[in-house]
This record gives structure tokens, sequence and C-alpha cells, in this order.
């Protein structure tokens, strides 16, 4: 009995501590229904709001909320950190996610303006449209 309580925590520890080393972790804040041909692949031209913090102290370091014009790129296409290509598949129009994204899916050793090199990213966002959908022209249908 001592044994397998052991091992259990063991095990706990041990997939937490392997959830804290994905160069990209996604959290679903916020999740709006869709077909699954309404969902965000690859290719796929987005329209996203973001808001970008360092997870070591919190500071934001940009966002397009405070400009009122979300970013527009394509979906697994290198136009963005890789941990934005990824963790933007399979959304909704109106999902929100928080995605915690490792410098090796950020802007690694090297950072970029107020970024420094080997940060931890911390991006909240929400998409707007797919392919120059939006929300409010779904509810049009």
């Amino acid at each position: 009995m001592k044994f397998t309580a052991i091992t259990t925590a063991v095990a706990l520890l041990c997939a937490g501590a392997l959830a804290l080393d994905k160069p990209l972790n996604i959290e679903k804040t916020h999740s709006e229904d869709c077909a699954d041909s309404e969902r965000t692949k690859i290719g796929d031209k987005i329209s996203m709001h973001y808001r970008g913090t360092l997870e070591k102290d919190g500071s934001e370091f940009d966002a397009s909320y405070n400009r009122n014009q979300p970013l527009d790129f394509a979906v697994g296409k290198g136009q963005v950190i890789k941990g934005w290509d990824e963790g933007t598949q399979g959304m909704c129009i109106g999902d929100k996610r928080t995605l915690t994204i490792q410098p090796e899916y950020g802007y690694g050793d090297r950072g970029v303006g107020p970024i420094p090199g080997g940060a931890v990213l911390i991006f909240e966002i929400e998409l707007m449209g797919i392919n120059g959908k939006t929300k409010e022209a779904q509810k049009e249908l």
C-alpha cells in the first residue's frame, strides 16, 4: 500500500515536470462551438488580438488591444513565432487561449526588442476572424 502511494506521487510529479518542459502549453480560456471545418488549420489567414507578457515578471511587452488592431497572418506558414503557428490551430472564431511559450518556440536565445533572450512568453489570444469571416458575419448567416 505504501509503495503504491509513493509510486503514484512520483508519477504525478514527473508528469507535472514534463508538462512544464513542453515548448508550448495551451490553456483554453473560452471556447465557442463551431464545426470542425470552421476551425483554424494550416494555411488559413487569421485575425487575432493578443497580449504578450514575460513569465519572469509579468511585464507586458506588446498588445494588439492597445492599438485596437488585430494581427493578421497565415497559420503554420512561418510568418510568426512557432508557438503562435501551432497554438492557433484548431480554434473557432471567438475562442480565447493562453499560450505559454518556451524560448525554442518563441525568440530563442537572441530575444527581440523588449523581450530578453531565453524568455518564456505568455500570450493571451483571441481569434477574431478566419479567411475574412468574423463573428459578426457568422451571426448574419
